[in-house]
């Protein structure tokens, strides 16, 4: 190995790591080879051997696909996306596509002669800039959903299924305590709040909880 190849080879897990975050897709180790070799010498040995590196280090996530083996940033260093900004994306993606072909079928018109159209170098250029930032949300949507670290849909209901349980359960108990200490208070000769004192019993008002909404 020359000593240039061999440099390139001992800086080539810091060079994927840093392309692997900036791009924040999953990639095979043939993809990477093909995106770097020409910019930074890599040799595809070398690249394979620093992204296996890099997965057992647990600096970046691999995952079988088949018999290919691809790699992507973790995503746990990245913030969660909601089911909402997932939606929004996916109407700025409708939304984007619509307009290109709009733009596109009046390109078609002008192209034809008919009056009132935009000039050809303006009618390219937008449709340029719409396709750019419709890929760039396509891209974005497409790395969200092959992130690791969402709460699926199974995790989200069993939440909510145990938080009305749990609610349930005190909103019974303190039923229980407010008719168990009126009956007392009936024959108690102090105010409530004397009664309590000297019991002991500390109410949620106290500390300032409130039951939540059924």
């Amino acid at each position: 190995m020359s000593k240039g190849r061999a440099e390139a080879a001992a800086g080539a897990p810091a060079i994927l790591l840093k392309y692997l975050q900036e791009q924040n897709r999953p990639y095979s180790a043939q993809d990477v080879f093909g995106n770097l070799q020409r910019e930074h010498g890599l040799g595809k040995t070398a690249v394979v051997k620093a992204l296996e590196q890099l997965a057992q280090q647990g600096k970046i996530k691999e995952k079988m696909y088949g018999k290919q083996k691809i790699y992507f940033a973790d995503q746990a260093q990245f913030d969660a996306v909601s089911d909402a900004d997932l939606q929004g994306l996916d109407a700025q993606i409708v939304a984007l596509t619509t307009k290109v072909q709009s733009l596109q079928q009046s390109c078609r018109h002008m192209e034809a002669g008919r009056p009132g159209a935009l000039t050809t170098p303006e009618m390219q250029k937008e449709i340029q800039e719409l396709r750019e930032e419709c890929a760039g949300y396509r891209e974005r949507l497409e790395n969200i959903r092959a992130a690791t670290n969402h709460v699926t849909p199974q995790e989200k209901e069993q939440v909510y299924k145990e938080r009305e349980k749990y609610c349930k359960e005190w909103r019974k108990r303190k039923r229980m305590a407010t008719e168990l200490s009126d009956a007392i208070l009936e024959g108690y000769p102090k105010s409530k709040k004397q009664f309590f004192e000297e019991v002991g019993i500390e109410t949620d008002e106290d500390h300032n909880v409130k039951l939540p909404d059924p």
